[in-house]
C-alpha cells in the first residue's frame, strides 16, 4: 500500500533537528512556563488543568498564525502588539500577586483561586516570547518541499511540542509543591516563582 502523500512527502530526517530547536527555545523559562510551574506549586496540578489547556490553546493559535503568514501582517501593525503585550503583563502582574498570596496545598483553597482557561489562552497569545520563539524554531527547519506541506508537518509536530512541554513544567512545579508543604517554606517558593514570573515577562517584553 503507498504512503499517504504528506507522510511520503515529509523529510523525516528534519524531524529530529526541529524537536530540539523547539525544546531549546520553546521549553526555555518563559511568561507562558514560569506560570505553569507557579501555578503547579500553588494550586497542583489538577486544579490547574484548564489553564493548561488553555495555555496550549493559546500557543496553538500562535503557531497557526505563524504558519499561515498572520504573523508578519500583525507586526506591521505596532499597535496590536503593544495592545496585546500591555494587556498581557497587566494579568501576568495580577497572575504573580495570586500566586504569592495563594495558602499552601494542605490547607483548603477556593474552587475559583486557580488561574481559568481563558486567562491561560490568553496568556499564551499575548505572551511575546512565543511569538518570537515560535517563528524562530519555525524557521529553523524544512520538513518538506511544498510550503503547504511543509506548514502542516511543522503545525503537527510543533503542536506536539506544545502539549509535551506545557505539561512538563506543570508537573515540575506540583513536584515542587510536594516537597514544600510547610506553610513558611510554601510561601517563600510562591512569592520566589510570583517574581520569577515577574522576571520572566520583563525580559520577553523588553527583549
Amino acid at each position: 500500500m503507498a504512503e499517504p502523500p504528506l507522510i511520503a512527502a515529509i523529510r523525516w530526517e528534519s524531524v529530529g533537528p526541529l524537536i530540539f530547536v523547539s525544546l531549546a527555545i520553546m521549553g526555555s523559562p518563559g511568561p507562558a512556563t514560569i506560570s505553569l510551574v507557579a501555578a503547579g506549586s500553588a494550586y497542583g496540578a489538577r486544579r490547574c488543568l484548564r489553564y493548561l489547556v488553555g495555555i496550549v490553546a493559546g500557543t496553538t493559535i500562535v503557531l497557526v498564525a505563524v504558519a499561515s503568514g498572520i504573523t508578519a501582517a500583525l507586526l506591521t501593525v505596532p499597535a496590536i502588539g503593544s495592545i496585546l503585550i500591555g494587556i498581557s503583563a497587566a494579568y501576568i502582574v495580577w497572575l504573580a500577586y495570586r500566586i504569592a498570596t495563594a495558602p499552601p496545598l494542605a490547607e483548603p483553597t477556593t474552587a475559583t483561586g486557580a488561574p481559568s482557561f481563558a486567562g491561560g489562552a490568553f496568556l499564551g497569545v499575548a505572551n511575546p516570547k512565543a511569538w518570537i520563539a515560535i517563528a524562530a524554531v519555525f524557521a529553523s527547519a524544512h520538513l518538506a518541499d511544498v510550503a503547504t506541506t511543509d506548514a502542516t508537518a511543522k503545525v503537527a509536530v510543533l503542536t506536539t511540542m506544545i502539549i509535551v512541554i506545557c505539561t512538563t513544567w506543570l508537573f515540575a512545579g506540583t513536584s515542587l509543591a510536594r516537597v514544600l508543604r510547610g506553610p513558611r517554606r510554601a510561601r517563600a517558593v510562591n512569592v520566589t516563582l510570583a517574581l520569577a514570573l515577574l522576571g520572566a515577562t520583563a525580559l520577553a517584553v523588553l527583549h
